[in-house]
Formats: C-alpha cells, structure tokens, sequence
C-alpha cells in the first residue's frame, strides 16, 4: 500500500484526499519507484477542476505526471531510453500519470537515469515544462544569430526556452513583469516589460528585426505583437494561444490542431538533465510541501505567482 493524492469530486484543492492505494507489482517494460519529489503543474488542477469535463466515470482522480525517485521493483526486459534498469536506480520519469504519490508503478520507457548531485526536487520538476521549452525552440528553429522574442520568460516554460535559446546563440528578448528582469539578465537575455508599448519597446532593442517568436502566455498582446514583427507565421509560436489558429502561428501541445511534438518531448531529457548537471540550466523551485499537504500547495500555483516550480515530497 501507499499514499496517493486523488480528487473525490471535481472542484477546488478542498476536493482532494490522501488515500491509501495498491501499487502494482511491475509488470513486462514496468518499473515501480519510490517517489522521491513530484511536481505540481497548472494542468493538474485543470483536470480536477472540470475545466475538461465532469464525467464522473474519471474520479476518483489521481494526479500528477512528473516526478524523481528510487526503483523499488522491476518487471520482465525493464529498459529505459538510456538502457536497462535495475533496482536502486535513481530515475527521473515523464509521463508520469498518477506521480502525487509515495509509489507509482510506470513503464520503463519513461524513466531516465537521475544526474548525479542534481536534487530530487529539481530533478523532478524539469522534464514537464523543460520537454514543452525544447519543442518550442524546434518549432520556432531557432539558432545562433537569431533574434527570438519569448513572452512570459519568467515563467516555468518560458524560463527554459529564454536559457536555451540563448546557449544556442540567439539573442532573446524576454518579456517579463519588472521584478524579475534582474533573473532574465543574469540567464543572458534583453529584459523588457509586456504592456502598453510592448511593440515599440521590442523594435527599440530590436532594429535589425525579430526573427522568431515563442509564446507562453497566450495573450491577444503577445500573438499581435509577435505577428507585427515576424515576417514567417511558421517562426510564431504558442504552446496556449489555441484560438488564433486562424492567423497561421503554430500550436504545440495538446490543444486543437496543436502539434504534440511526440518524439522531441519524448528525446529532450537528452539535452534537459544534462544541463541542470553541469549547471548550465537553471531550475527554481520556489517551494517544497509534504505529501499531505497537496491542497495547500496546489493553491500557491493557482495563484500564478508562486515565482518557481511546487514540489510535493512523499
């Protein structure tokens, strides 16, 4: 037995229980791992929220879809993408359904060796918001000496793509509220501020032109903007602004008509896990909170200022 977070009815954070679950043994291609961290995403409370539905056939909900951990047991041929597993390995695992709890069993497909001396909150918080990032810059095909405008840098995906954009040789014009132009900086982008002007600010630091743009914001602001100031829509990119597919930018994601970029969000541990090793990624993790203590975690992330990744530890 083991503990897991579940939603019982659809609504707030005050419809979640921890409860008691089976943990099945792993079957052929399964691993079981002891969780050590699992992250908090906004799409977690979306489920729950009834944003996708209320069929009531999907409760009780379990949670959760990234997290990093100890193999506890593994089944018949258990091989990862970077080989063979075996019990004692730490691992990182994405997707993860069902991650906000103390033990999940998952196909081995979706592990991956835990970098030596990264942390289980960090490690467990990467590969969600860092796989969606990697996509992004692919649409966008961004490289050395390009110009790429990323709105809403600070945040969990826009903090990744700003970071490896830049390691790529772009340069990144970063949109982001005032307080956190300091962080944009230091990761090597041209901080500026999103609001009235956004256009004139951008063309200011921008003489010779944009030649790409990354949304993650999904505002009217950001798409028009963008538009304004790429000449290719194919170089304009949303992972959230699924109601402008008429203006010919491309969707990534799960949303309608969005490319869901399988294989590269499937392969962008390979580039993800080794950065945050040798420091080149950065990863905040704003706050960690017991198991237990989901609800209350899950509120700091509807708030959308919790300035970092949430992380439950089982």
């Amino acid at each position: 037995m083991a503990t897991a977070i579940v939603a019982t009815a659809f609504g707030g954070p005050e419809v979640l229980s921890a409860v008691d679950i089976d943990v099945p043994a792993p079957g052929p291609g399964e691993v079981t791992v002891r969780v050590r961290a699992a992250a908090l995403n906004p799409i977690d409370h979306k489920r729950y929220s009834g944003a996708f539905g209320v069929d009531p056939a999907q409760l009780p909900m379990r949670l959760g879809n990234e997290a990093a951990g100890i193999v506890t047991a593994v089944g018949p041929g258990a091989e990862g993408p970077a080989g063979p597993i075996a019990v004692g390995d730490e691992v990182v695992v994405h997707p993860a359904p069902g991650a906000l709890a103390e033990e999940i069993t998952v196909a081995a497909s979706r592990a991956v060796p835990k970098p030596v001396g990264v942390s289980w909150e960090v490690a467990g918080s990467v590969l969600a918001v860092g796989a969606t990032a990697v996509h992004a810059l692919e649409a966008a095909h961004v490289g050395a000496g390009d110009t790429v405008v990323v709105h809403g840098a600070s945040g969990g995906v826009g903090s990744i793509v700003t970071q490896l954009a830049v390691a790529r040789g772009a340069t990144v014009i970063a949109t982001a509220s005032e307080g956190h132009h300091a962080t944009l900086r230091d990761h090597g982008a041209v901080p500026i501020a999103y609001g009235d002007g956004l256009l004139d600010r951008i063309r200011a630091v921008a003489p010779s032109g944009v030649d790409a743009a990354i949304d993650t914001v999904g505002t009217d602001e950001a798409v028009d903007s963008s538009l304004e100031l790429v000449a290719d829509r194919g170089r304009v990119v949303s992972i959230v602004a699924f109601g402008r597919a008429a203006d010919g930018i491309r969707l990534l994601g799960g949303g309608p008509g969005a490319d869901p970029g399988t294989d590269i969000r499937a392969n962008a541990w390979r580039t993800l896990l080794p950065a945050v090793a040798d420091g080149s990624l950065q990863v905040v993790v704003a706050r960690s909170f017991p198991l237990a203590e989901a609800a209350d975690a899950i509120r700091l992330v509807e708030t959308g200022h919790a300035g970092g990744k949430v992380v439950l530890l089982p």
